[in-house]
């Protein structure tokens, strides 16, 4: 047997029932004769109530200051993990990410992991010991300031791991069975999927599928680790995820034409009004949004007003960001020249993902007829060879997803999903 990587949720580990129900799991793997390496995110909520707490103190935390706080959720569930496990008769060590060799960029709240030297996790496996990793953090490289990764963290330290100890699989618990057609909370008949390509995870992460993060799922396709996403509540097959089609049986599971519907409300929208419709225009926008270090998603610039020469640009972002973006734009107003900036936080966005729709004529068709049936009005629309992604109003997103879900054929025929608890990481 060889060496597994097993990431557990919140939800997972949220209280000390909990914490022992997942160590009986890894206890179980290491008797099965593999290595293990587990990777542990903070009990429960304990994040978000360390993040108020922040908040409470002051306004605006000091980035260092406030990833030396946040850090402290993931150590407290690696050790008491590791004394869960110590009780059932097996050794185990504990490690922050900088002990387990975790090496990030400087930038605090959302580092980026550029190397792993995991020296300490091999020496704790050569003796025989089940290795404990806080997930979420790490180490600079220039200032060893301790850093975090930001949302999905754990999962990225995980696969990271996976990748630089070989590992066999990289298997993300969380409360959920695996990846679905949809969001089970949304869709109740959303149906689970065996196996998903890379490429197609990717779009449903990146268009708000909150099972497995963007990060998460680029670092595996990158050093192709098999990522195996179930639930830690019960025993079933999960959702393996991965650049081959697995095999049940005496054939391999077949790429599905459409993968699954996913929705995100944590956008916002901003317009650029009158602005000069001329090159460079564009650009001088999006400098100054890629100069405040903000991420963006669609973007769409409408025909130019031929009586004025003025256009709109509209580009859609996450919503915390939306003050930062404005001030970015407004201190530029006179070197773009627009006229002025509309800012809306009461957007949706939906997507439909799957490798098979850019072969099959009608798909899009279908896409737009299921929310026209619906009565959704659509405001953007983004589009790839996977892909198609609208915005619409945030109150009608769930109305939306099952309209797209059960046009597709992808209700599932049996039970309901089941959700056993927590948000879905």
């Amino acid at each position: 047997m060889g060496l597994v990587v097993q990431k557990y949720g919140g939800s997972s580990v949220a209280d000390a029932e909990g914490i022992k129900r997942v160590a009986k799991r890894i206890v179980e793997a290491k008797k099965n004769g593999h290595q293990v390496v587990v990777v542990v995110s903070a009990m429960g909520d304990t994040t978000d109530e360390l993040i108020d707490l922040a908040e409470q103190v002051s306004p605006m935390p000091a980035g260092r200051e406030f990833d030396m706080l946040l850090t402290a959720g993931e150590r407290i569930s690696m050790a008491l993990l590791a004394m869960a496990i110590k009780n059932l008769g097996h050794e185990a060590q504990s490690f922050t990410g900088s002990q387990a060799g975790v090496i990030t960029d400087s930038v605090h709240n959302k580092a980026r992991i550029i190397d792993v030297t995991p020296g300490r996790i091999r020496t704790a496996l050569d003796e025989g010991n089940i290795a404990i990793v806080a997930g979420f953090q790490g180490v600079s490289a220039d200032k060893k300031d301790i850093t975090t990764l930001g949302r999905g963290g754990s999962d990225t330290t995980a696969v990271a791991l996976a990748a630089a100890l070989d590992a066999e699989v990289c298997e993300i618990y969380t409360d959920v069975d695996g990846v679905f057609t949809a969001d089970p909370r949304v869709v109740k008949k959303a149906r689970k999927i065996d196996w998903i390509a890379f490429e197609d995870m990717l779009e449903l992460a990146s268009s708000g599928s909150k099972v497995l993060l963007h990060r998460c799922v680029e670092y595996a396709r990158r050093y192709n680790i098999p990522i195996h996403v179930r639930s830690s509540f019960s025993g079933l097959q999960g959702t393996w995820v991965s650049s081959e089609p697995i095999e049940q049986g005496d054939k391999k599971v077949e790429q599905a034409i459409i993968s699954g519907v996913a929705h995100d409300t944590s956008e916002a929208k901003i317009t650029v009004v009158g602005v000069p419709d001329k090159p460079g225009e564009a650009a001088s926008i999006f400098r100054a949004i890629a100069n405040a270090e903000i991420n963006i998603d669609m973007v769409v610039q409408n025909v130019s007003a031929v009586t004025t020469g003025l256009t709109d640009i509209s580009f859609t972002l996450p919503k915390t960001e939306g003050r930062k973006a404005i001030d970015a734009l407004e201190k530029n107003k006179t070197a773009i020249g627009f006229e002025s900036l509309r800012y809306d936080d009461q957007i949706g966005k939906i997507s439909l993902v799957g490798a098979g729709m850019k072969t099959n004529p009608g798909v899009t068709a279908s896409f737009f007829e299921a929310l026209s049936d619906a009565g959704v009005n659509i405001e953007l629309i983004s589009t790839s060879e996977i892909r198609i992604s609208v915005v619409t109003r945030a109150d009608d997103v769930p109305e939306a997803v099952r309209a797209v879900h059960t046009a597709f054929g992808l209700d599932s025929d049996s039970a309901e999903a089941v959700v056993y608890g927590g948000t879905g990481r």
